[in-house]
Formats: C-alpha cells, structure tokens, sequence
C-alpha cells in the first residue's frame, strides 16, 4: 500500500497539473517544479533506502516513511503559494522513495518459499506498474468531482493504515545503529549532486532546448562531475553508502537494463497517450482518464494468470510474451488518424497492460531472487532507480523528439498546402462556404486549414513516437536469452 500511494503520486498530480497551477496562481515554468521537486527527492531517497532500513530497521523506516509521506501529503493540500508546494512536494518525494523499494525487499525477506512468495510477489507487481497507469484516471477523476486538493488529502487514510500496519505487525529486522559511524558522508553527497542534478536536467531539458538554457547546461555538467565522483567512491570506499556490487550478478544486471527500457516504455506512454488525446481530440481530464483506466484494467484481470505462468513455465518465455505484448500495442498506437478515441484504444491499452504485468513480475524474481538476503535491501533500491531513471530518460528523449518532428511534418504538409491542389482547393472553397462571404482566401478559412494541418501534424509526430518506444522494447528481447534460468534451488535464494 505504502508503494502503491508512493508511485501513485507522481501520476495523479501530474493529470491535474493545470488546475494546481491556477489554484497557487503559478506561471507555466514554475509550476513545473511541482513536479521536478518530487521527482528530485524520490530518485535521491530510493538508492539510500538500503542503508537507512538497516540503520533503523525496516519497521521503523517504513513507518517513519509512510507516516512522513502522509503529513507532507496533507501539507500540499494545505500549501498557500508556489514556494510552500515545492517544499512539501520535496519531502513528499523524499519519503515516498524510502517505501518503493523497502517494499520489495521485504517482500522476498518475508516469504523465504518460493510457493509462498509468489503471490505477495504478483501482489507487489501489480501495484508498482498499476499505480502510475490509472493515476491519469484517480487524477482526472478527483479533479472532476472536487478540487486539486483531493490529490493529496486521498493519501491521508492509506498512509495511516500503512504505517499502523508495519509498525503492529513486521518483525523484519534489528537496527544497526553502529553503521552510522561508518556513513560515507562524501559518497552521499556525490549522489545526490549526481541524481539531483540528472533527474533536473531530463526533466527540464526538452522544455527549454537543452544546452541553450543554462541551468540545464550547469546540471549536466555537475550531473557527470557528481556521477564521476559517486561511482570512484563506490568503487574505493571501505563501507560505501549504496553497494553496486550487485551488478556483478548477471541476472540482475541484465534484469535491470530491461527495466531501465520496461520502465522507459511504461512512464512515455502515460505521458503520450493523454497528450494526444488533449491536445488532438480535445478530451477532458474525466475522458483522458476513462481512455487511460483501460490498461490499468487489463493489468488488474491480467495478473492472476502471469503469475500462475511465471512458476509454470521459464520465467525468461513469460518475460519474452510480455515484451512482444507492449511492443505491439506501442506499433499499434503508431498507426493512429486524428480521429483515434476509446475504441481504438481498447486493444492497444489492453496489449500494453498485460504486457506490462508479464515483463515486470517474473523479472522482479530473476533480479533479486539469486541474490544473498544481505545484498536485497540495496539491489532493491538499485533495481527501483533503474526503472525511474528509464522512465525520466524516455520523457526527456521523447519530449525532445516530439517538436522537432513535429516540425518535420508541419514542413512536409505546409509544401503540399496550395491552393492550386484540387482537394486544397475544394476544402478552401467549402469552409468559406460556411463561414460567409469571402472565398478561399478568407483568413477565416485559411485558419481552420492551418488548424487541419497541425492536428495532423501532431498525429503523424506522435506515431513517430510510439513507433520508436516499439521498437527500443522490441529490441531488448535479445537480452532476454542472456538471463540465466534459476535454479530450482535459487529461487529461493534469499532465504539461505
């Protein structure tokens, strides 16, 4: 529950981003700290996750965390102008982070048997790719009825039950609090400039074209001084504050370059699919929402028989069928006209949801379930970050893709657009029909032509789009040999 709100939070606001705009009386640029701020505080907190649940133990973590999320939660819905929101939205996602990937930790901790693991595995599953699908949907929804504050006071009662719950039940763990003395204070500061300043400039980036903006050009060069740094300390340090020798293990490397393109996949097309349905179909938040809800659906009827497969078949088959699913309906989506709405929806989010659902559960097993129970907690974190920095890196790769093929298009139609074509012609002549006196070269109608020409412009741009997220998730399917199968005696390798 704790990751589930966690990861929710991200895609709900991000919905109702307008109206949270308008309600602080913000500018476009400000109000997208709202987002930039938790997006910062999470990816630091996710990587630290592994040292501070062993320093306070996952109980105490975990409830310090959910309890903190939820106070910042009722904070934003409380905040009074921009500079307020940015600060609760940064606490927010600092302590957000810390439950993400302590949940999967504990998960395998927990359920040493491979045949009792499985369903809290498919639980988890469910809930971490569940969670940013139906946000558009929670967030349109909420919106709709009430008022953007709902988007955080509807944390207030799951963050308490979370938080109640752990602390009564989980007997994980004890702290280490002699590991304190043993924090490495520089290595953390190399990854926060590392991770603070990468998620800034991928998610500023595309806005404001890159190296001519220069705070972006300032944080990327601190982003590679901060990651020159980070990984020298990491490698050199006696008692390094996150451990990457988790790496060292093929299946989780691997695993976690596939959920690095998995999640690329996964966060882009949240992003793209509302946005041409606003801005080409002109659909509200509730519509966008209901289009969205369709592969939160698929995900949710779905999941039952991915697990059932996952311990029937080899993980890696289960794997591969949900790469060729999302990488289908990504192509489907890339053959889309302007006027593409629900029913031509249905089967791509359907593809897509299922998809989703069998790539990430048995891939979770593959990753950390051959790893030494000492080195869960950090490959957990490590294998979270993967997952958001793909996502963060898809948007900035797409929203820096999208205008300038837009441009491309816009180009290819505008030389095509004369009034001597016999089809330009008659389109011209028609609008001015309507419209009044004036022929084909009223403005008026030469403005609903130019209208014409953007909305397919955009289209054409966005099919590029999902075109290019098929094909960079159809390629990691040559990864997928290179996994090793687990044994039978390492699937539950946590638990020896």
């Amino acid at each position: 529950m704790g990751s589930f709100i966690a990861i929710l939070d991200i895609q709900i606001v991000a919905s109702s981003i307008n109206q949270i705009q308008a309600g602080l009386s913000a500018s476009a640029d400000e109000i997208q700290w709202v987002q930039t701020a938790y997006l910062i505080a999470e990816v630091i907190a996710i990587p630290l996750s592994g040292y501070l649940s062993r320093l306070l133990s996952t109980r105490l973590y975990f409830t310090l965390s959910a309890l903190g999320f939820t106070l910042a939660s009722l904070a934003c819905a409380l905040a009074w102008d921009l500079p307020s929101m940015i600060l609760f939205r940064t606490l927010q996602g600092f302590l957000g982070g810390g439950m993400i990937p302590t949940a999967f930790a504990a998960m395998f901790l927990l359920f040493p048997e491979a045949k009792r693991r499985a369903l809290p595995q498919l639980i988890g599953g469910l809930m971490a790719i569940l969670a940013p699908s139906i946000g558009p949907s929670v967030g349109g929804y909420l919106t709709g009825i009430a008022s953007w504050h709902w988007l955080f006071l509807v944390n207030l009662g799951p963050g308490l039950l979370c938080a109640w719950g752990v602390w009564s039940t989980v007997r994980l763990d004890q702290p280490q609090p002699q590991i304190f003395k043993l924090t490495d204070w520089p290595g953390l500061a190399f990854l926060a400039l590392f991770l603070g300043c990468l998620t800034y400039a991928l998610d500023e980036g595309p806005r404001v074209d890159w190296l001519a903006n220069r705070s972006v050009a300032l944080c990327l060069l601190l982003a590679a001084l901060g990651g020159a740094l980070f990984f020298w300390r990491m490698f050199s340090c006696d008692h390094p504050i996150v451990d990457l020798r988790a790496f060292r293990n093929r299946n989780f490397a691997l695993t976690s370059l596939v959920s690095l393109v998995l999640g690329m996949s996964m966060f882009t097309l949240i992003y793209l699919t509302p946005l041409f349905l606003g801005r080409v179909r002109g659909y509200s938040a509730l519509q966008i929402g209901e289009v969205m809800a369709v592969q939160g659906m698929a995900m949710f009827l779905t999941a039952p028989l991915a697990g059932r497969l996952s311990r029937r078949m080899d993980p890696r088959q289960v794997i591969a069928v949900g790469l060729v699913l999302v990488a289908t309906g990504s192509w489907l989506n890339g053959h889309m006209s302007a006027d593409w709405g629900h029913a031509q929806f249905l089967w791509p989010q359907v593809l897509r949801g299922a998809g989703m659902i069998f790539a990430f559960i048995p891939m979770t097993n593959l990753a950390l379930g051959t790893l030494p129970s000492e080195a869960v907690k950090n490959a957990s974190g490590l294998y979270t970050v993967t997952r958001n920095l793909g996502g963060a890196i898809g948007l900035a790769l797409v929203g820096t893709l999208l205008n300038g093929r837009l441009w491309l298009h816009w180009q290819d139609l505008a030389a095509t657009l004369h009034s001597e074509r016999s089809g330009v012609y008659d389109y011209l002549h028609g609008a001015a029909a309507q419209l009044g006196p004036g022929g084909e070269s009223d403005p008026r109608a030469l403005g609903l032509l130019n209208q014409l020409a953007q909305q397919q412009a955009l289209t054409m741009a966005y099919n590029d789009m999902y075109l290019l997220l098929s094909a960079l998730v159809a390629a990691t399917l040559l990864l997928v040999p290179l996994i090793e199968k687990p044994r039978p005696d390492t699937e539950v390798g946590v638990a020896h």
